[in-house]
């Protein structure tokens, strides 16, 4: 299990850092860089079997906010635009600001499993 665990969370680490890389192009870039290098930071130290709960939840609990902040109105209607568009470029700030509020669930995701590991490991 101890493994499994630890695979998961480097494979997610690697690709917050590939993710936080990716933001460089962006005119906030600075924000998401930060966001998903502190992610990369989580998952490697949930990879280490190492889970500070205390900032997990705060980060899932800001992530959550941050997807109902940036939550498109029509999730149809943006996969629509992004199949249309057939790239990844921003062509508005909608596709934008959808894009960022899935990020930020999938953060929320991937802590919430290391709060959840963290408090077993922690019960046991």
């Amino acid at each position: 299990m101890r493994i499994a665990t630890s695979i998961f969370f480097g494979i997610w680490s690697l690709l917050f850092i590939i993710s936080a890389y990716l933001q460089l192009n962006d005119i906030d870039s600075w924000v998401w860089v930060i966001i998903y290098l502190i992610a990369a930071v989580m998952s490697a130290l949930a990879a280490m079997q190492r889970y500070p709960l205390t900032p997990l939840i705060i980060g899932t609990v800001l992530c959550l906010i941050g997807v109902v902040y940036f939550f498109p109105p029509s999730v149809g209607e943006w996969i629509a635009q992004e199949w249309q568009q057939q790239d990844l470029t921003m062509k508005t700030m909608a596709m934008e600001e959808a894009r960022e509020s899935f990020g930020l669930l999938l953060i929320a995701i991937v802590f919430s499993v290391a709060i959840f590991m963290g408090w077993r490991k922690r019960k046991t």
